[in-house]
């Protein structure tokens, strides 16, 4: 039903309407014919009578009498076309001068004027003035006059009455013109134009008022030649669209122009039910749409201002972190820079002649400052972590080397707690790895530290294993957890015999494979104190010890299993531990490493330790020489066995001597035997050699060497009465035994004269004679550095300045080697390095080896340092290592005559 409504309720507006829009057209064109009728006239009686049959008076009265034809206009008026030339001759027949439409001032000289001659009384006010003064009527003139036909204004306000209207033209040519004329014909035969006012406001209401219903529909009428901006002619001024509006096309005979009317009901049809409940529905579903897009608003709102803030709180971080950066290098720089001075001092000190008492207060000073400096460095490396700048070398290594320094570093000191230190690597492992050799000895030294630290009795064991290889025993499988490395129980059950014994195994080939990322575990046992079980979550937490009282029994800062750590991390691994208060602690981290070339040349390993070559150099020497092992101890023989092994030579082992004397009565002779003072049966004591020698065969020529712990009373200074030529004191390491064999078979001597190449001498023989350039602002740290140089033989000269150092290194100087501080007033170590580079040209054969000797440790640092040209880096204070490292690549061929690598001749 209302569905019917709405169709008879809409066919109803478009009958009125249509109507209405009909009704309009037809007066519109009657009143635009009589228009162009009046034209006619105007051509014949006005134009083509001489004189003119027409006045104001007599076109007054016409147009007056005639108007009824026109039921839609206001009035017409008649303007006759008028050059310049002829404006001055007008003037005085008609009286006026002529005025412009909008001021109704005395027009100014134009090339042509339309003046009005003739009006109805109703536009009696436009009487002299010039129609082509207004932008409309000019432009709707012209356009009749080019046309022909009749044309119309847009919509206006009229002249005096204000009122909203159109302008409708029509040419009144001197002759009658064929339809085909040209435009230029048509233009030149205009004489004047006729002109037509429609008020649309008073004269359209006056016509729809004569129809019935006119009180109940809004009728707009419109000027739409341009669609997208139409103009009202008549109605409200709200633009009338949507669904209830009718819109009808209005025909006023001017092709150029658009017209239509619109309309639509004052008062819509009543709204059923269901479009209330229908609209209520939209509402809700709009303010539900509208409540989550405001929602939604707010929510990107807060994000986009939470993302501003968390911008300007990571600029204001960066902005600390950059700032905590320098200032950590200006502190590094301005501690180890007096520490240099110090450290130096004190080592040219233990260099002169003192007394014992004065070289164990100088050598503890100096060991001291050393921790002192291993301090800042801890700090340096946290703070590094903390930032995210810790970076990673990687360069090729030995890792056997590695871990055979490490077993000297603390050897004296676990000789004095008398407890056993030992390294087996599995032979799965490669050779040569590529990674950074610096930080896992970091790593490492740092967890054998604190056992050292934490252990009264029993081992420390450093074991190394590729990730799949260790088989874990459970108590239920018949599991003896003293059988270890010294038979004092240990808290993990990894390194007893039972699981240790799947490494052991013959030598293979661990070098195969391709350059492939290796993951390599590392465990670190001891039969220390253990930690307690509410300390142990917070064991890596920085700063936090197991025992935090003021009166603890143990030293340091807390910070170095926080460093190992995050160093693990950064190698893409993990660390973890056991530990049994009282009973000890094991820590396990894995690494990954890249499986590194098969026996390179050492001038490649710039990281690996000089002792791996002399260890290399008597390797042929120990090859194949076969040697029997007695230890009652599984864990501890085999690591004996793998460090000969390591030397090429064939081992047996024996768990004691009744096993020795019943074993391999025909087999091939022993060049050694190495009897554990530990594997001693009751009453044997230093009996054993001559027992093995009585029994003859293999034994017969063989030499008696006695392995020693620390804890050894006054027996090893009758070993050699009792048969046995040599003690060796633990730890086993294959470098320190191969040394130790040489001495023992005497082989090598000749050519060593009895003498071990110390890193002092490598250093002097790389030293001696070389002219060497110290550039440092410090009056200190040239003496320091001049005096550790001048040690080594090297002829030393010291500057203060950056500008210095360039005036003494000019091209065609004497100079081998220059050592430029980093941190200097003025010009400082990169900027001088520069100009010196630049002064050198491309001419590589020029070029000086330019070593930063700084006391900052930054990586910044660095990167600086290769940017500018330099060559290498030496941190305050350098030790003979550092040094060896620093210069050995530029210096080690000057042993042959006239070759200096890094200079010309």
């Amino acid at each position: 039903m209302n569905a019917g409504n709405i169709r008879r309720h809409r066919e109803l507006l478009d009958n009125m309407c249509d109507e209405r829009a009909w009704m309009l057209q037809d007066q519109f064109t009657a009143s635009m014919n009589h228009v162009k009728a009046l034209a006619a006239l105007l051509r014949t009686f006005h134009l083509g009578k001489q004189p003119s049959v027409l006045d104001q008076e007599t076109f007054a009265v016409y147009t007056k009498r005639t108007e009824f034809e026109r039921p839609l206009m206001t009035g017409v008026a008649y303007a006759q076309r008028l050059f310049h030339s002829e404006r001055e001759a007008f003037e005085r027949r008609y009286g006026w001068e002529i005025k412009t439409m909008t001021t109704k001032k005395v027009q100014s000289p134009q090339a042509e004027y339309a003046p009005a001659v003739f009006t109805q009384n109703s536009l009696s006010y436009l009487e002299s003035l010039d129609m082509l003064s207004g932008k409309a009527n000019c432009d709707n003139i012209l356009r009749a006059r080019s046309s022909g036909k009749g044309v119309l204004t847009t919509p206006m306000r009229l002249l005096e009455s204000n009122h909203l209207g159109i302008v409708v033209t029509f040419t009144v040519y001197k002759e009658d013109l064929p339809e085909d004329a040209s435009e230029e014909e048509r233009i030149a035969a205009s004489a004047g134009y006729v002109g037509g006012a429609f008020d649309f406001e008073l004269l359209v209401t006056n016509l729809l008022k004569q129809l019935a219903g006119s009180q109940s529909i809004i009728v707009n009428v419109y000027d739409v030649t341009n669609e997208s901006k139409p103009l009202l002619m008549y109605g409200p001024d709200a633009y009338l669209e949507g669904r209830d509006v009718h819109v009808t096309e209005l025909d006023f005979r001017d092709p150029a122009r658009k017209h239509e009317i619109r309309c639509r009901f004052h008062n819509p049809l009543p709204i059923s039910w269901s479009a209330i409940t229908t609209s209520v529905g939209i509402l809700v579903i709009v303010f539900l749409v509208g409540h989550i897009l405001h929602a939604a608003i707010n929510r990107i709102q807060k994000v986009e201002e939470d993302y501003r803030r968390m911008e300007d709180l990571k600029v204001l971080a960066e902005s600390a972190d950059i700032a905590k950066s320098q200032f950590l290098a200006t502190v590094s720089h301005e501690i180890r820079t007096p520490m240099n001075g110090v450290l130096g001092m004190l080592q040219m000190l233990m260099d002169t002649d003192l007394d014992p008492t004065q070289r164990d207060y100088a050598g503890t000073a100096h060991e001291s400052g050393k921790q002192l400096i291993k301090l800042i460095n801890e700090v340096l490396d946290q703070a590094k972590i903390e930032s995210g700048r810790m970076e990673l070398e990687m360069v090729p290594f030995d890792l056997r080397t590695i871990l055979d320094d490490i077993l000297c570093l603390f050897s004296a000191e676990i000789k004095d707690k008398g407890i056993e230190l030992a390294v087996f690597v599995s032979e799965k492992v490669p050779d040569v790895l590529v990674g950074d050799p610096a930080r896992l000895h970091q790593i490492i030294t740092n967890l054998v530290g604190n056992s050292v630290k934490f252990t009264e009795q029993g081992h420390i064991f450093v074991c190394v294993h590729m990730e799949d290889e260790l088989t874990t025993v459970s108590k239920e499988e018949g599991f003896d957890s003293c059988n270890t490395l010294s038979g004092v129980k240990a808290a993990d059950l990894r390194l007893s015999w039972d699981s240790f014994k799947s490494l052991v195994g013959g030598l293979e080939d661990r070098n195969c494979g391709e350059l492939t990322d290796v993951r390599i575990v590392f465990n670190v046992e001891d039969t220390g104190v253990g930690i307690p079980l509410l300390a142990q979550d917070r064991v890596f937490t920085p700063f936090m010890q197991a025992d935090s009282s003021t009166s603890r029994n143990y030293g340091g800062t807390g910070i170095g299993l926080s460093i190992s750590k995050c160093l693990v991390e950064l190698m893409q691994g993990s660390m973890d531990f056991v530990s049994q208060p009282g009973i000890g602690a094991t820590f396990r981290f894995s690494v990954v490493f890249k499986r590194g070339e098969m026996k390179m040349p050492e001038a490649r390993y710039p990281h690996i330790s000089p002792k791996h070559s002399q260890m290399a150099r008597l390797t042929p020497c120990l090859k194949n020489m076969r040697a029997l092992v007695v230890d009652g101890r599984p864990v501890r023989s085999q690591i004996t066995r793998y460090h000969l092994q390591r030397l090429g030579m064939q081992v047996e082992v024996v768990n004691d001597i009744p096993s020795a004397l019943s074993g391999g009565a025909n087999s091939r002779s022993l060049d050694m035997v190495l009897v554990d003072k530990d594997s001693w049966g009751p009453g044997s004591g230093l009996v054993v050699p001559q027992k093995l020698k009585d029994a003859g065969g293999r034994f017969k020529n063989a030499k008696f060497i006695l392995l020693a712990g620390s804890a050894i009373d006054n027996e090893p200074l009758k070993t050699a009465p009792s048969g046995f030529i040599a003690t060796h004191h633990k730890p086993v390491r294959a470098s320190s035994f191969a040394t130790f064999l040489e001495k023992v078979f005497g082989f090598g001597s000749k050519r060593l004269n009895g003498r071990e190449i110390s890193q002092g001498s490598r250093l002097h023989s790389l030293l001696s004679g070389k002219q060497i350039l110290v550039v440092d602002d410090n009056k200190v740290n040239r003496r320091v550095a001049a005096g550790a140089l001048t040690k080594y033989g090297a002829r030393v000269e010291c500057v203060e300045s950056g500008k210095a150092a360039i005036a003494r290194l000019q091209p065609s100087h004497e100079f081998d080697a220059c050592f430029m501080d980093v941190q200097m007033p003025e010009m400082d170590g990169f900027e001088a390095t520069r100009k010196i580079r630049e002064a050198e040209g491309h001419d590589c054969k020029c070029r000086l080896p330019i070593l930063a000797m700084t006391a900052d440790l930054i990586q910044a640092t660095r990167d600086e340092c290769t940017k500018c040209g330099m060559d290498g880096y030496v941190s305050k204070p350098f030790e003979e290592e550092q040094l060896y490292k620093a210069v050995a690549k530029y210096f080690e061929s000057s042993a042959k005559p006239n070759a200096l690598k890094g200079k010309s001749e």
